[in-house]
């Protein structure tokens, strides 16, 4: 495998504009390792003025982008997938330096994350249209799908590949241009992924990333631009309903995946070996870093304790470390906010009854980690029940019934993901219709997959990225009457 020095040697550190890497005319800023504190590199920060750039860039190549042949943009992707398996050790490797999951983590993503390419490759030359007669007999109806035009993404910093693949690849597919600018935390696998693209063939102007520490400055003039047409953010609900007011004035077309809350219910008729492997995976995939990440453990109060022993006991045997190290399932969190986040959350939730059975604290030494905890008989009104953890915390209400289930699970503002472990197919239907989610795990514990729309509702946003519809997000029907 590759060495990180010479890893780090070879990312981009510029730029992306108009097919060129150039220097950001904010200066430079640094990557940090999570595990360790240390800077990695440091790479181009862009002004709002190098966000116009990106823009013009992505304007002047959309004309010839969208007449581009589908097999043309699907050989592309194609070509970006292959490029991607290739190089998935050392992709893998700069994600868990700039991230920390661990490196097998890190390579699931690869894998998830590339089968957005290949997927949409697929889907590029499938957009189609109808004809027919109207039904007065009086003309023939044309309904064909445009691509949208110039797109603008944000992407977050807790899956730094699967999160760009996810918003570029439908939209190349559907024949749009984008501006891409990643997280700040995160931005090394993002530059890393467009070189593949590039060497997949990629057209100059048709992907552009800035990079940059001047989040909603650099944004505010690109949204406000009337040549944009499509907006896409991953995040956090309070900034997306910001996005989401300032695209309004343009009447952007937008996609948005926000914050989530997600119930994890347990009925008393439960495999508890399905809802326990289930809990490891929906809790601390990505250290609990995820929006899908189980939020809310609810629990059948005849099955709590009994539940609550098997995963502390899985919880507490789990190895804490740097993602690079061999054997490592939790990682570092991003940053100082987010241990002292999880702190607060734990400590609420114990003030107000709660019993810690493992974890609850920062681990100490250098780099961002916090131990992996479990936390049983919270008590209703506890913060931790009503925010995103975005940590290695599992925390345990109870209930009794089956209507306290569903009112419990769906008692928040958000709706992204669910997950239910019954035995009994009824009611797993049941649920399938009452809660209040746009997806749904029952009797597992992951449900991403490229082939499947990922997206929420209520305040978890608007929009699908992946499967059939992600790639309708980029296309806008035109209907044309030709008189018979």
């Amino acid at each position: 495998m590759i060495t990180q020095s010479a890893l780090l040697e070879k990312v981009p550190r510029g730029l992306f504009i108009g097919g060129e890497w150039v220097a950001g005319s904010a200066g430079t800023f640094p990557v940090v390792d999570p595990a360790t504190g240390e800077t990695l590199v440091e790479i181009a920060d862009a002004s709002p003025e190098d966000g116009i750039r990106a823009l013009d860039a992505a304007v002047a190549a959309q004309e010839e982008w969208a007449a581009t042949a589908p097999r043309r943009r699907s050989d592309i992707l194609r070509r970006a997938f292959d490029l991607l398996m290739e190089r998935a050790d050392e992709i893998a490797l700069l994600m868990t330096l700039e991230m920390g999951k661990p490196l097998a983590e890190a390579r699931g993503e690869i894998t998830y994350g590339g089968e957005f390419l290949r997927w949409f490759s697929e889907e590029a030359v499938r957009i189609s249209g109808r004809f027919g007669s109207n039904p007065e007999g009086t003309g023939r109806m044309i309904v064909s799908q445009r691509p949208v035009g110039p797109c603008f993404f944000i992407t977050p910093w807790n899956f730094p590949l699967a999160m760009a693949t996810r918003k570029i690849a439908p939209a190349l597919a559907a024949g749009c241009t984008v501006v891409v600018k990643p997280a700040e935390l995160t931005p090394l696998t993002t530059l890393a992924f467009v070189g593949l693209l590039v060497e997949a063939g990629l057209p100059a102007g048709v992907v552009n990333v800035v990079t940059t520490t001047h989040s909603g400055a650099l944004s505010a003039p690109i949204i406000a631009d009337p040549r944009l047409r499509k907006l896409s953010f991953t995040g956090s609900t309070p900034v997306g309903k910001k996005l989401i007011a300032q695209a309004a004035e343009g009447v952007l077309r937008v996609s948005m995946e926000l914050g989530g809350n997600a119930p994890f219910v347990v009925f008393d008729d439960a495999d508890l070996d399905k809802a326990v492997d289930g809990a490891m995976l929906a809790k601390f995939r990505n250290i609990g870093q995820a929006c899908t990440a189980a939020n809310r453990f609810i629990v059948h109060a005849s099955v709590a304790e009994e539940f609550a022993r098997r995963v502390t006991e899985r919880v507490a045997a789990m190895r804490v470390g740097r993602g690079t190290e061999d054997g490592v399932q939790i990682g570092p969190l991003i940053d100082r906010k987010a241990v002292e986040g999880a702190e607060a959350l734990v400590s609420d939730a114990v003030a107000r009854g709660a019993r810690l059975l493992t974890g609850g604290e920062a681990v100490e030494g250098p780099g961002t980690f916090f131990a992996p905890t479990v936390l049983t008989d919270v008590v209703p009104g506890s913060d931790i029940l009503r925010e995103e953890i975005f940590g290695p915390v599992l925390a345990i209400a109870t209930f009794g019934d089956e209507e306290e289930a569903v009112r419990l699970a769906n008692d928040t503002e958000y709706g992204l993901v669910s997950y239910v472990f019954t035995e009994d197919l009824a009611r797993g239907m049941r649920m399938i219709d009452r809660l209040e989610t746009g997806m749904m795990g029952l009797n597992a514990g992951v449900v991403s997959n490229a082939a499947a729309p990922f997206g929420g509702v209520k305040q978890s946003g608007v929009g699908r990225e992946g499967g059939l519809e992600g790639i309708h997000e980029f296309l806008s029907t035109k209907y044309t009457l030709i008189p018979a």
